[in-house]
Formats: C-alpha cells, structure tokens, sequence
C-alpha cells in the first residue's frame, strides 16, 4: 500500500486530479473494464512517423492505465491489443506488434508481480510467433498466484470465432452426454467462451472516434456501458481514464429492469 501511495503521489502530478481519484474511490469503481486502443497508426502519420512508433507509444499508455487501473480497485483489465483481422495489416506492421509483449512484459513484470497483478490471456496463442507465445506464458506462469487485478491481453482474439467455437465444444459436450441440451442457458454458455471466470465488463472503452465494437466481446457486452473519445490511444491520459469511470458512475444501469 505505501509503494501504491508514494508513486501515485509521485505520478500524478495534478491536484485536481488527485481529487477527482479521491471522489470517485468513494464511489462504485467499475469491476471490470475493457479497452479497445485505438489509433496508434493515425498518432504516428500525424507526427510523419512510421505506424510502429504509435504502437510503441502505446504501449507506454498500457502500463500508465494499468498501473492507475491497480491502485483504484479495479477487479479486471481487458485491453484489445490485436485481433485475428489484424493478420491483414503489413507484415512489418504486424512483426513488430508481435515483438510488443516481450517488450513490455520484459520491463514491466516484476513490477506487477510486485503489484499482486495477474496476467492472463484470451485469443488464439498457437497461432503466435513463439517468442510472443512465450512472454505471455511466461507472465501467466509469473502471476499465476497473484490474486490482485487481472490484466487480461486479447491477443490474437476474435468474438466471432470464440462464439462459434463455444457452440462447438457445447455440442460435442451434448453427444458425449456430458451436459443436456435442455440445461444450456447463458450462464453456462458463457463457461464456453474464452473469458470463464472472469466477469462481464461493466464499462468498455473506445479511442480514436471510431463507434464500433470491431469483433470484440460481442457477447459479454451486452449490458456493458459504453464510452467513446476521440482521443487517440497514445494521448490517451490518466485524466480520461477517470473521466470514463466518472460518466459510469452517473448513469443509471437498469439491466432491462425499470
């Protein structure tokens, strides 16, 4: 708790941010929270760089956002770090974010294992280079105890696919008698899908100005609040983050109800 103190302290360098941190501590903190980042190639044209140099500003983001996400409470960290259309993009493109996770990983894990974070993923890992494969294993295996926030990359992650996938394992369970079709309901459904055990987001975050979900989570968000900024991932700030949570805790969730 004094190390979450000293560097929130040291790293928050605005008083009226630190207040609006204190005010919205005493209010419902999102459980969990997921983030497409969006807008990483659109930082680096503006600045006439090449797109690489946004995704490794944005990785930057992730560990700021991660390390504020930790000290406020928040139960579970989804971040939309690559999905299986991103295959499409220039194969430098691509090499690169696929050497993004040893990076990151690489500087920033003893940290959260120092912090009681929790590393998981969710996507296809057997399609991953190996030493991509390898760093995340790696982090699980790391954080695998630890019983604090649960960062959650989606990696090579499609909800199409996980959808379609989860009908498939149920009906090979249903022909091999291990469960009845007529016991199928949405909790158990969701067993099936790639984020077991975790729950459903309570707030998703877009950047970029782009308002689409983009293949991701098509299930679990269904009654997840959403909010949209224009603002590209890489100037994505601390002060969002808090402006994001600060809407979710004036709107009224009704879950269907009245």
């Amino acid at each position: 708790m004094l190390n979450k103190l000293k560097r929130w302290k040291n790293g928050i360098s605005s008083s009226d941010l630190r207040e609006k941190i204190l005010k919205i501590k005493e209010q419902e903190i999102p459980s969990h929270i997921a983030i497409i980042m969006d807008g990483n190639g659109r930082w680096a044209k503006k600045r006439a760089l090449p797109r690489v140099a946004g995704h490794h500003e944005g990785m930057k983001i992730v560990r700021k956002i991660t390390t504020l996400a930790n000290d406020l409470g928040v139960k579970t960290l989804t971040l939309y770090a690559f999905s299986t259309e991103n295959w499409k993009r220039p194969k430098v493109e691509v090499d690169f974010l696929m050497k993004l996770p040893e990076e990151f990983l690489g500087t920033f894990l003893p940290e959260l294992v120092e912090e009681n974070v929790k590393v998981q993923m969710m996507g296809y890992k057997e399609m991953l280079p190996s030493h991509t494969r390898n760093a995340i294993e790696k982090a699980m295996s790391d954080t695998q105890n630890n019983t604090g926030l649960v960062l959650n990359f989606a990696l090579n992650y499609g909800s199409r696919a996980e959808i379609i996938e989860g009908i498939k394992r149920v009906l090979n369970d249903c022909k091999s008698g291990i469960m009845n079709e007529n016991d199928l309901d949405e909790g158990t459904f969701s067993s099936y899908l790639m984020t077991d055990g975790l729950k459903d987001p309570d707030l998703l975050i877009r950047t970029s100005g782009e308002i689409r979900l983009s293949n991701f989570m098509l299930w679990q968000l269904a009654y997840t609040e959403f909010w949209f900024t224009d603002v590209l991932w890489p100037d994505f700030s601390e002060e969002h983050f808090v402006e994001a949570i600060e809407e979710f805790q004036h709107r009224q969730r009704r879950f269907g109800g009245v």
